[in-house]
């Protein structure tokens, strides 16, 4: 047998993924998740006794667990890189510049950082460098930041907040471009520590160090298995000129 496949049949896997549902959290400014049958079996009979259902959704591209492209944020009207976000945008036709179908499948190093440990974090915490020394981090990885708040994605008012949530302010921004990592993401719903209406973390990453960001991560089983170094493997939707995509990550030990 082939050692890659050895090696797949031997890890775990863990689904870091939160499930799509109606009612489901998400960020204000983006729309919600809709979905509904649009057949039913018994609508339509075939000869053999045989029926199908089928269904139909709609939702925004930052809702759910997902992944911000680097075309997510401009500042001062420049996206990363210097583009000018004018002269590459459109309503119907998205970005013309680092748009979520130009993210290859993500197979990388990934790295959980359990900043809560047994207690979800208070919703004003702010993660700072202090938390994240000692990680093994390294060029190229995904790096993840556990806050607990996972443990309240069902209850959708909890969870969003008012965007009142925890995570990583600047200066831990900061830490994670330095070491050149090529996402960093959490189990909240703005991953960075919010409100702060200059979004700095959001312009820090995406704009001006091209660094991608995962929200709404479920991070609880690598957390119970104290789990800290895995094979992470996803790949966005690849819908073209997009700002981000629907993710499902897999974590393999």
């Amino acid at each position: 047998m082939n050692p890659i496949w050895e090696a797949l049949a031997a890890a775990k896997v863990y689904d870091l993924a939160q499930s799509y549902f109606t009612g489901m959290p998400h960020y204000p400014t983006h729309p919600p998740f809709l979905f509904g049958l649009t057949k039913r079996h018994g609508d339509m009979v075939g000869p053999a006794g045989h029926s199908s259902a089928a269904d139909a959704i709609a939702m925004g591209s930052h809702v759910g667990t997902h992944i911000d492209a680097l075309c997510h944020f401009s500042c001062g009207g420049k996206l990363h890189g210097g583009i000018e976000a004018e002269e590459v945008q459109s309503y119907g036709g998205g970005l013309e510049k680092f748009s979520i179908d130009t993210i290859p499948p993500i197979l990388r190093r990934g790295v959980l950082i359990d900043v809560a440990g047994d207690t979800p974090l208070p919703a004003d915490f702010e993660i700072l460098p202090s938390h994240l020394e000692g990680a093994d981090v390294r060029p190229g990885d995904v790096v993840l930041l556990r806050t607990g708040w996972a443990a309240y994605y069902e209850d959708a008012r909890r969870f969003v907040n008012d965007t009142r949530c925890p995570g990583p302010g600047l200066d831990a921004a900061r830490w994670l471009s330095a070491r050149k990592i090529f996402a960093a993401g959490s189990d909240t719903v703005p991953f960075e520590r919010s409100p702060d209406p200059k979004m700095p973390v959001h312009v820090h990453l995406l704009v001006e160090s091209g660094i991608h960001i995962i929200e709404c991560l479920n991070l609880e089983e690598l957390s119970r298995d104290k789990v800290k170094e895995f094979f992470f493997i996803a790949a966005p939707m690849k819908i073209r000129g997009a700002t981000g995509a629907p993710i499902r990550p897999l974590a393999l030990v």
